[in-house]
């Protein structure tokens, strides 16, 4: 909302009912002292014609002015403006846990993600930051956040799969980290996994808390398939099938005020990344306008020099 950083200057305005009290008793001291004489002439030499009159007037109501813009400047004035100097900083992090290599999405899971990953990317603003965090037993950065797309994207396209376990906490705490590591931006994670938390040091609720504290909004996207998806067979030829925890996903963009997306295919996933790219909101920033009141300040006073001093002095 508007407001001032230095209010306590504006006490100075209080000063200006005083002056234009003052301005006006002057005048009608004036007047009262000139009609003690009956002198007609001497009259109307201290009163004045009306254009004279009204020529001072517009000059001291110029300064008032003036001075009044002068000290609002000083209070240094700001407001909310639908821009966003500083950005966004927009964390991707991603599931490469063995279980994205099932191909119910082609070619595999890994890759749809990624593919999907870059409409989001590339839809970001030119002052937005993004950077990547993998995580499958551990986590681990992929790409440093950056204004650089096109070496985000470079980064992006260069992942490949792991065979190991599924650390969602891990990978959201690191995720969470990275977005907190420029300061002064809105910011923003977005988590794909298709598995069930089985790994890492730090759990789903340590990384949702670490979240909380950073003032982090976290959105979520639980990638599978409407029918089961199997990955492969143990030692006794049972099949083992793709798990998608999404209790635990839901429960991070909830308690994050975030959204949690359930992905189905590939079209889907791309819809999803393109809705998030644009749900992402954009906070109105307190903006000085300081400059506004000290530049009207000076045409104001570059009025008064003209009308005071001017050639043929356009008030006379």
């Amino acid at each position: 909302m508007a407001g001032f950083s230095n209010p306590w200057v504006l006490l100075f305005l209080a000063f200006l009912p005083l002056l234009f009290y003052i301005y006006n008793e002057i005048k009608k001291k004036k007047k009262n002292e000139a009609i003690k004489f009956s002198n007609i002439s001497f009259i109307k030499s201290a009163l004045g014609n009306l254009k004279k009159s009204r020529r001072n007037d517009i000059l001291f109501y110029l300064s008032l002015g003036i001075i009044a813009l002068m000290v609002i400047g000083f209070a240094n004035p700001h407001i909310p403006l639908e821009q966003t100097k500083e950005g966004v900083n927009v964390v991707l992090v991603l599931d490469v846990s063995g279980s994205m290599q099932a191909t119910d999405y082609q070619p595999n899971r890994l890759e749809a993600a990624k593919k999907s990953s870059e409409i989001l990317i590339e839809s970001l603003k030119e002052k937005d930051h993004a950077g990547i965090v993998i995580f499958e037993s551990g986590a681990t950065t992929a790409a440093y956040l950056s204004p650089y797309k096109e070496k985000v994207l470079d980064k992006l396209r260069s992942i490949t799969l792991r065979e190991g376990q599924t650390a969602i906490g891990d990978g959201l705490s690191m995720g969470v980290d990275m977005a907190s590591s420029i300061p002064n931006k809105k910011k923003v994670v977005i988590l794909l996994s298709d598995g069930v938390n089985n790994a890492g040091v730090i759990s789903p609720e340590e990384a949702i808390q670490f979240s909380k504290q950073n003032k982090i909004q976290v959105y979520t996207v639980g990638m599978g398939s409407e029918e089961p998806v199997i990955l492969g067979y143990d030692w006794f030829g049972r099949a083992q099938y793709a798990e998608l925890d999404e209790e635990t996903l839901k429960k991070i963009a909830t308690e994050t005020g975030g959204k949690y997306f359930k992905s189905v295919d590939k079209n889907t996933l791309d819809r999803i990344y393109k809705n998030i790219g644009q749900d992402i909101k954009r906070e109105k920033e307190e903006t000085n306008i300081k400059e506004w009141f000290f530049f009207s300040a000076l045409m104001l006073f570059l009025i008064e020099l003209y009308l005071r001093y001017g050639g043929k002095r356009v008030i006379q």
